[in-house]
């Protein structure tokens, strides 16, 4: 992940995802420690009304939106306040929020394969990043590592697994590691049997037992998609190969993920499931901040639980398999046809368990490819978006 450049007396940060759950405790951190940190660069999408609130509070350089009219709505609203900020709208607002001359660090908290070309500006330009779009790394994992090493620039994790796995393998040797163990809380619907499952509701699937987080997110959590993309993602970041990555249920979400090392040893991070944590340790690492929020009491919980993961009952588990054993191809795919499926499963045009089918009639179809541009990557998952915007998903 590169050398982390030493936390300066005041560390600039351009925020994109501002409105989203990570954003907003990105946020939180930030308003805890005014001393530390300074907010120079604004990205959220269509919540206008929370990034102009944003926007009053932390005073930005400049703001960046989604689409144009939410442009037009943020500038009428910041000339009713008499504030001068300059507001980009669209994929070139982001890159330009991103890029800002000012930012140490590129906290990108955007969520899907939209947030791929602003990680990749920011890395190219020599920037760090603090990375919660993980669909950025599942697409272009490899050449994003290029980017960063070609321009001195590091990627530091922001996901609570991928945190728990870097602070359990700090300081310790890459050859003495047996296998990273990502922890899953199992969503919802562990307990389900397959014809349960058939039945779920988008409501059903957006109440998560232990997290708070988007939307998109919250459903990857219901079908366990989102262990098959850190799967992808823990491959790129720390450099081991996909056999040595396994998934293993813990209903509690406190042990937020473990190494096994050669010797037997197991190392595991542990804390309550607050995304504060993670953020904090990646805005302030190689230090760490004192904290004043509530603490993991082991007494008060008595009991942690561990599970095998049920591949039959969640097949992204072994579906990702197949999209790693076709390449770059296989790993842009199975997040192409995810990001399609969720959508369409939000607005209640396919059931539960057709996103996964989705995913495999896909990765059914597809050729390994590897890819070395940016560009490329960006027209392969286009390609695959237009086929299921053709097939009706």
């Amino acid at each position: 992940m590169g050398d982390v450049k030493l936390l300066r007396k005041c560390k600039k940060i351009a925020l994109l995802g501002a409105t989203g759950s990570i954003g907003r405790n990105t946020l939180d951190i930030v308003s805890r420690f005014p001393e530390r940190y300074q907010i120079v660069a604004l990205g959220g999408g269509r919540n206008i009304p929370e990034l102009l609130e944003q926007a009053k509070r932390f005073q930005p350089n400049m703001l960046a939106v989604q689409d144009e009219s939410g442009a037009d709505e943020l500038n009428k609203a910041l000339k009713q306040l008499g504030l001068s900020i300059p507001v980009i709208s669209g994929p070139a607002g982001a890159v330009a929020a991103a890029t800002h001359p000012e930012a140490d660090l590129v906290v990108a908290a955007m969520v899907g394969a939209v947030g791929l070309e602003p990680t990749y500006a920011a890395l190219k330009s020599g920037k760090d990043v603090a990375l919660a779009n993980k669909e950025s790394m599942v697409m272009a994992g490899r050449l994003l590592n290029e980017v960063a090493a070609a321009n001195k620039a590091s990627i530091l994790p922001l996901d609570s697994e991928h945190s728990a796995l870097w602070q359990a393998l700090n300081g310790e040797s890459k050859k003495g590691v047996k296998k990273l163990i990502l922890t899953a809380s199992g969503g919802p619907f562990r307990e389900f049997s397959r014809a349960q499952m058939e039945a779920v509701t988008p409501e059903q699937a957006l109440c998560h037992p232990r997290w708070e987080m988007g939307p998109k997110i919250t459903i990857d959590s219901a079908t366990m998609m989102n262990k098959a993309l850190e799967i992808i993602e823990a491959r790129w970041l720390f450099d081991v190969v996909p056999e040595k990555i396994e998934v293993l249920v813990h209903p509690q979400s406190i042990v937020h993920s473990l190494v096994e090392y050669l010797d037997g040893s197991v190392l595991a991070q542990l804390g309550l499931p607050d995304m504060r944590l993670p953020i904090a340790y990646a805005l302030s690492y190689p230090e760490r901040l004192n904290l004043d929020l509530p603490k993991l009491n082991l007494s008060e919980i008595g009991r942690l639980d561990f599970f095998a993961a049920d591949e039959q009952l969640f097949p992204a588990l072994q579906l990702v398999r197949q999209a790693l054993g076709k390449g770059d191809s296989g790993s842009i795919a199975l997040n192409a046809a995810n990001e399609i499926a969720v959508e369409h499963f939000r607005l209640g045009r396919i059931g539960f368990l057709e996103i996964a089918e989705t995913v495999a009639r896909v990765l059914a179809e597809v050729e390994q490819r590897e890819f070395t541009t940016l560009n490329e990557i960006l027209a392969f998952d286009a390609g695959i978006r237009q086929s299921l915007a053709d097939a009706g998903c």
